[in-house]
């Protein structure tokens, strides 16, 4: 613990101009009297030994020691706890005091060199979580993609729901296109989007990382375990973004977040002044930095999240929690999707079956109504195809008549329709002879059929057909009648009304 320097001037003027003993400095400046024999041994003061006086933690000090050894981070109040188990007697607030000044390990303040870049030389990244976004009914974790270029301190900053390694290649995209260059080294945490493993010096970084290092010429590179000082200025860019930017910040969706973050980016964060030179603008630091960047490629890194998918037996696929439709031809494939914030693209091989935008809730269904009505027209069809077929096989004039009706322009669509029922209600024999003699006489509509079916039952003397109309109840309809014996009701007729019981 170190002690303000008016308070150890005190102390050093009481002890040598004074010659006032330890135990009285501590008593006027309200101090334990370890603390004064430690800050007059840290000044160079020698000491004579004195004769301290017996504690009831003396007992417990080879204990105490030895814990220590082992566990030098362990907390004073789980020690408490272990002494008394062992018989200590003493108050916590004591033990506590006396652990801090006589047996916590002392840690050595590291000392770091401040880190100076080239212009161009460096850029620091890192993800930053700013809570979640409730769209719909999913619930999406918020991040931020933060580089910061070291030398000018030039920010970029761009959210995005969650930490997939899309949105991280997208970060990159975006960042070097708003500095209108590449740094020749990128530094990176630890972070499971860059380093897939490590131990000790031995990195292995993601190989999509390593892609588009090659894409765009730059070296990527972890700091070490348990470095923070290495990373520095991309910490301090993401404090600084929480505070100056996200706090109390309103925004309708992420789009409009986004816009915000970069117009702050190039408004009030590159306003601020430079770290490394705070007469001057981050903004014309990074003008001077600017020509040291390496030159784009002439084509951005492909940073589109790509899914292999299988459709089943509906028109759609299922990608990232929602459903998106295909053509009705696709249907039990295994096809891809390609993503990215913006815009999901259904591919079969090198095929482009679908364009969608992209949906972030949860369980939505995103349609293009051309799928939906060519399946619709599809079923249509089939449905007429199998009337047109069991038409034939029923009645051979069928298909003659229908042609009647095509070349007259007649609703075909209807006339099978209507010849279906009719051959529900009348029967095949019926329904051929009718169409036969329409045929014969050229007749190509559903009326004319009508009429000959009609004036056949009256010559038959049978009564008109009408149709069953079922209940529309199931249960009814299925339900099961017993018939009963109708010998009784003969009985009646036989006996006279007078009998009937």
């Amino acid at each position: 613990m170190t002690h303000p320097p008016e308070r150890t001037a005190e102390i050093l003027r009481l002890f040598h101009a004074e010659k006032w003993p330890i135990g009285t400095i501590a008593t006027q400046l309200g101090l334990h009297h370890y603390v004064v024999r430690r800050v007059l041994k840290a000044e160079g003061a020698v000491l004579a030994p004195t004769q301290l006086r017996p504690s009831r933690v003396d007992p417990y000090e080879p204990f105490i020691r030895e814990v220590f050894a082992k566990y030098p981070r362990l907390r004073a109040s789980r020690l408490f706890e272990m002494v008394r188990e062992r018989g200590y007697k003493g108050s916590e607030g004591h033990f506590r005091d006396l652990v801090r000044l006589r047996f916590r390990p002392t840690p050595v303040a590291e000392a770091f060199l401040r880190l100076r870049t080239l212009p161009g030389e460096q850029a620091q990244v890192d993800w930053a979580h700013f809570g979640y976004l409730e769209i719909g009914k999913a619930r999406r974790p918020l991040v931020a993609f933060v580089m910061v270029l070291s030398y000018s301190r030039q920010l970029f900053v761009r959210f995005y729901l969650g930490q997939a390694m899309p949105n991280f290649l997208a970060g990159h995209v975006a960042a070097f296109e708003a500095f209108g260059g590449v740094p020749r080294v990128l530094l990176y945490d630890n972070l499971k989007s860059a380093v897939t493993e490590r131990i000790g010096d031995a990195i292995r970084f993601n190989p999509t990382l390593l892609e588009l290092a090659g894409h765009y010429r730059f070296e990527p590179r972890p700091v070490a375990v348990a470095r923070g000082n290495e990373k520095g200025r991309v910490e301090r860019a993401i404090q600084y973004t929480r505070h100056a930017f996200f706090a109390a910040r309103k925004f309708k969706d992420l789009d409009d977040l986004n816009a915000q973050a970069a117009a702050w980016c190039l408004g009030q964060a590159a306003e601020r002044p430079c770290p490394e030179d705070r007469a001057r603008a981050v903004a014309e630091v990074f003008a001077e930095e600017r020509p040291s960047l390496r030159a784009l490629p002439p084509n951005p890194f492909p940073a589109a999240e790509i899914t292999p998918v299988r459709a089943g037996k509906t028109p759609y696929v299922r990608f990232d929690l929602n459903d998106y439709s295909i053509p009705h031809t696709h249907v039990r494939k295994t096809l891809s999707v390609v993503a990215d914030a913006n815009v999901v693209r259904v591919l079969d091989g090198t095929e482009l079956l679908a364009t969608h935008p992209r949906a972030w809730g949860r369980g939505e269904q995103i349609e293009d109504p051309a799928h939906v009505q060519a399946l619709v027209e599809a079923k249509a069809a089939a449905s007429k195809h199998r009337g047109i077929d069991r038409l034939h096989n029923a009645t051979p004039s069928a298909k003659a008549f229908l042609q009647l009706v095509g070349e007259r322009r007649n609703n075909l669509g209807g006339a099978v329709t209507g010849l279906l029922a009719l051959l529900e209600r009348h029967g095949p024999t019926e329904l051929e002879a009718a169409l036969a003699e329409a045929v014969a006489g050229g007749v190509g509509h559903l009326p004319g059929v009508r009429h000959v079916l009609d004036r056949r039952r009256e010559e038959r003397g049978a009564p008109p057909t009408l149709p069953v109309q079922l209940p529309a109840n199931h249960r009814r309809h299925d339900m099961t009648v017993v018939p009963h014996p109708l010998a009784r009701y003969d009985a009646i007729a036989t006996a006279g009304v007078e009998e009937i019981p």
